[in-house]
């Protein structure tokens, strides 16, 4: 059986026309079984162009957005987690570090429901952006009238993230069609929004918090989000008919039963669990062995999220042009070596900026060779007989195991940090500052991140 993508290519030229019986999938099945339908029940009609032409472009700039905004404010929370503990009615508070930990957490692990769900009601499956985007600005609206982190929980943390994940998901489900041979690049642009807003957010929601308080801030941004981001609904929007793509049966298991995908499963689990360290950390890292003020110390975060846009795109260049575990081992190096070389033995704040981008470079670009594992899983579900797996199925699978990874991260990285491991004159420069087993754990978990390229070349992927 041929691949979804050459499928999608085969039936696509700049300006189509095409004629489709019911379904191209009908189609198919149709030829296969030698009964073509007759002319008279044949419809002409015109096909978007793939991989480029003004609405496969519309469609990825709002992708684009969509990432930055949904996903850009739970990057920022830790701009509300010091606000939250430093002021009341929530100073003092346990568990505030809980709304970010679900807030980001839930909008992985319930990745693969939601998309299944889109599958399974194709029909409607264009319209539920709108309807995420209303669940998350009426969540923020809410959150503003909360005088308990509970509230805060239930509202900025577990809503957000079920309307962030419903919003999000139809730009995943409607990638493949839209984009064939430059897929890689097109993801690489969409999850570099996250980086961009995690730059810019922090600043923008820091100053509203600190002008107007929390209550204004959250009504502000639940209004502007819904003003920037209704509109861009209208292009996130499937290219080929609802009919044509309903012989994908939603939450197909068979990858469970493949080797392949365990084994990419397994390194992007470890690989999650040390990720998202060193953005929460190095603030205060960069205060506690360089006495950087609170300007210079907050540098360090967005010095990473600024790299990680570039390092997005330059992974989905590459991820379309070599093999999936080549471009894994390129981040792999590049994160290892900079978190247990230049982190760990960084003599000074400057040195410390340079891991930061090139953290971001090498570590934030690891999830954009996700289109590669997709591609490589359906490819060889097929040729092992296992029949068509969905990519979209694929990639919710390698989020909600990327959701594993960070509430994972979070207790055991307060671990690590309470021991103080080495503290003192028993190691030099990181590895003496207190943080020492935590730039260890992050290196080690980069490292462990690309065991699939030794996989491949065991012959055992």
């Amino acid at each position: 059986m041929a691949s979804r993508d050459i499928e999608l290519e085969s039936i696509v030229h700049p300006t189509p026309r095409i004629g489709i019986p019911t379904t191209s999938a009908d189609n198919g099945r149709d030829s296969e079984q030698g009964s073509p339908p007759p002319d008279g029940d044949r419809q002409e009609f015109s096909l978007p162009p793939v991989d480029g032409g003004k609405d496969a472009w519309l469609f990825l700039a709002a992708c684009w957005a969509i990432e930055a905004l949904v996903w850009g404010f739970p990057f920022a929370f830790g701009v509300f987690q010091d606000y939250y503990t430093t002021n009341e009615p929530f100073a003092g508070s346990p568990n505030v570090a809980v709304i970010g930990t679900c807030s980001m957490g839930i909008m992985y692990l319930t990745a693969p429901i939601i998309m299944g769900l889109c599958r399974l009601f194709g029909k409607w499956a264009r319209w539920t952006s709108l309807l995420g985007l209303f669940i998350m600005c009426l969540s923020l609206a809410l959150s503003s009238f909360s005088t308990t982190v509970p509230h805060l929980i239930a509202t900025q943390g577990i809503f957000y993230a079920v309307g962030g994940g419903i919003a999000y998901c139809p730009c995943i489900v409607y990638m493949d069609e839209w984009f064939v041979q430059r897929k890689g690049l097109a993801y690489g642009i969409m999850w570099s929004g996250t980086g961009i807003a995690g730059v810019v957010l922090p600043l923008f929601l820091e100053w509203l918090l600190h002008s107007f308080g929390f209550r204004t801030t959250l009504r502000l941004w639940a209004g502007v989000l819904f003003v920037l981001t209704a509109p861009l609904a209208f292009y996130i929007k499937p290219r080929l008919p609802y009919s044509a793509s309903s012989h994908i049966k939603p939450f197909n298991l068979k990858m469970f039963a493949m080797s392949t995908f365990w084994l990419y499963q397994l390194a992007n689990v470890v690989e999650a669990t040390g990720f998202f360290l060193p953005g929460i950390y190095l603030p205060a890292y960069a205060r506690s062995a360089f006495g950087a003020a609170s300007y210079s110390s907050a540098t360090t975060v967005l010095l990473v999220n600024v790299a990680s846009v570039f390092g997005c795109v330059a992974m989905g260049w590459f991820i379309d042009r070599l093999h999936v575990t080549t471009c894994i081992l390129l981040s792999t190096i590049g994160a290892t070596v900079g978190a247990l070389v230049i982190w760990g033995l960084s003599p000074s704040l400057p040195l410390l900026y340079f891991f930061c981008v090139m953290y971001g470079l090498f570590a934030g670009s690891y999830s954009s060779a996700w289109p590669g594992i997709m591609t490589d899983v359906v490819r060889k579900a097929e040729a092992s007989g296992q029949g068509y797996i969905d990519p979209s199925a694929v990639f919710g699978w390698l989020a909600a195991g990327r959701g594993i990874g960070n509430v994972i991260s979070g207790p055991l990285s307060g671990t690590l940090v309470q021991t103080l491991s080495w503290k003192g004159d028993t190691a030099a420069y990181g590895y003496g500052s207190g943080y020492g087993s935590l730039i260890i754990f992050t290196g080690v978990t980069a490292l462990l991140g690309g065991a699939s390229f030794l996989w491949r070349r065991m012959g055992i992927l």
